[in-house]
């Protein structure tokens, strides 16, 4: 699969940063208020314009409440977009019109090599057109004048936004190459887990969470296979980030999910599955990677013979409709069960590329649709499934042809998933499942 460009918002507190997100997104993910840092939660979403897409991220949600270092955390969020990012939207605000903190974040652009867009808010009308030639004094280049409530003008600045992105694609010859990215909240392992893989001190580890920070590639060479470990750690060199951890947490784990073909989301045993953790779980499946769970830490939990097994069944109940993800329990520390975690590895990599001869998966899950044939439509025709097709070179894409295809209920669509899985097996891999018209 192609890789999708990343594009931060970033700018003062109270432009409009969150109103301008979800117009682009066409979501309400991010709460809009007009107090300074109202939004907490963590918000990025994927936008698509002429064909081009890529994943947007508000950097509204990682300022932090603290009066003192407001202004401090907001310049660092700006060098790890300069950083981090494909693209960066500076928003201002044409009301307002230039403040200090703008001039001090235009300071760091001027620095960076990276593709600056000036957007200039609040210009919901041509009688605040006049307004924008103010903003040429940043010296970022040409200032687009938008509305992101209205939605004024913002095609023209997506058309000069994604002019250098490329079209989207289904796939590329990238993917069949083996890469693991390791994602997971802070201090969850993931550091000292990429160390006992290579057998030697590639990222520094410490108790303090966010320790790491630039994402280190490594070759993994195992029973003569060529491995690529992504670790979305690493020691950054510039900006400290102590104040936005997550915010750079997000931005390096999307371009390591976007980057590998397996994700392993890394728990620990201590604390279980949070919130986090199920949004990189929902990123990994929206890209189609293939997902491990390894919930580290396990030498620290007191066990009896049962309790990986309840642990299990806990954390299956929390993913509902992502119980197909394999868990396995490791230490990093000890290094309990690592290798078997890259056997896993490999095997949903298989998986993934499998392909399931036509005549087979017909001739078995017509028998299944049989037994439970879908409910009829509104009109009170039957509806029928008459072909079944695998098509997607990279990952499993299944074609259902067939009656009033438009009428199938979504039940009965993750019915059908269920059964190819239990007939065929694709642990740890999200399929898509299309159905058209005969």
């Amino acid at each position: 699969m192609s890789k999708i460009p990343i594009v931060v918002i970033a700018g003062r507190p109270n432009v409009g940063k969150s109103t301008l997100f979800n117009r682009l997104t066409k979501s309400k993910e991010a709460i809009v208020d007009d107090i300074s840092g109202v939004t907490r939660d963590r918000n990025y979403g994927e936008v698509e314009w002429n064909n081009k897409v890529f994943r947007l991220i508000d950097t509204g949600g990682y300022v932090p409440e603290s009066k003192d270092i407001f202004e401090a955390a907001i310049r660092e969020q700006v060098h790890i977009a300069v950083d981090e990012a494909d693209a960066v939207i500076f928003l201002v605000d044409s009301r307002t019109g230039i403040t200090p903190l703008d001039f001090e974040i235009t300071k760091i652009f001027r620095l960076s090599a990276k593709k600056i867009f000036l957007a200039v808010n609040k210009v919901d009308s041509e009688n605040f057109d006049s307004l924008t030639s103010e903003f040429y004094k940043l010296g970022l280049g040409e200032p687009y004048g938008i509305s992101a409530i209205g939605g004024r003008r913002l095609g023209d600045f997506l058309d000069a936004l994604t002019q250098d992105f490329s079209p989207k694609e289904e796939e590329s010859v990238d993917d069949t190459q083996l890469s693991i990215a390791l994602v997971g909240r802070p201090n969850v392992g993931k550091s000292s887990l990429t160390n006992a893989l290579l057998g030697y001190d590639r990222s520094i580890v410490t108790d303090i969470p966010g320790t790491t920070r630039d994402s280190i590639n490594s070759v993994l060479k195992y029973y003569g296979r060529e491995i690529i470990l992504v670790d979305t750690a690493g020691l950054r060199k510039k900006a400290k980030v102590k104040e936005n951890i997550e915010f750079y947490s997000t931005v390096r784990t999307l371009r390591a999910i976007a980057e590998s073909t397996v994700v392993v989301l890394m728990l620990d045993a201590t604390m279980g599955l949070e919130n986090q953790d199920q949004k990189i779980l929902e990123e990994a499946v929206n890209r189609r990677r293939g997902i491990i769970i390894a919930v580290n830490k396990w030498d620290l939990i007191e066990k009896d013979t049962d309790t990986a097994r309840q642990w299990e069944l806990a954390l299956y109940k929390m993913l509902g409709k992502y119980d197909y993800v394999p868990v396995i329990f490791i230490s990093a520390l000890t290094k309990q069960r690592i290798y078997k975690l890259i056997d896993l590895v490999q095997e949903v990599h298989d998986e993934r590329m499998k392909k399931i001869p036509n005549n087979e998966l017909n001739e078995i899950l017509q028998e299944e649709i049989q037994k439970t044939p879908p409910p009829s439509g509104p009109t009170g025709k039957e509806i029928k499934i008459k072909f079944i097709t695998q098509v997607g070179t990279y990952y499993p894409v299944f074609l259902f042809f067939g009656t009033q295809p438009k009428y199938l209920p979504d039940n009965y669509k993750r019915f059908l998933e269920k059964k190819i899985r239990e007939r065929f097996g694709f642990k740890g891999v999200p399929m898509t499942l299309s159905f058209r018209q005969k």
